[in-house]
């Protein structure tokens, strides 16, 4: 068997099933194009008209970091410690907090 050399491009799939919600990622899928990719997402990963909108984005467009280095990746600089809520108390008039 021989490799096939036209390889359609692979999409990320984020579906939002209801209004108020976030996109959540359903899945992947191989597609030519956006609007292909947008027609098979919406035979995939929607079921009952429970989809409200779907994004589909070409993989190699999407950037993430690493989870194994999340420490110094999310850790604050040194010295800018009062960027997180932790750093401040809480003063004596504030009750519900």
């Amino acid at each position: 068997m021989s490799e096939q050399t036209n390889i359609w491009p692979l999409w990320e799939v984020f579906v939002r099933s209801s209004r108020g919600l976030s996109h959540v990622h359903a899945g992947s899928l191989h597609a030519p194009d956006a609007a292909m990719a947008l027609r098979n997402a919406r035979d995939l990963y929607t079921r009952r008209n429970e989809g409200v909108s779907i994004w589909v984005v070409p993989s190699d467009a999407i950037a993430s970091s690493d989870p194994d280095s999340k420490g110094a990746f999310f850790e604050s600089p040194q010295g800018k410690d009062y960027r997180h809520a932790t750093y401040y108390t809480k003063s004596e008039g504030v009750k519900h907090l």
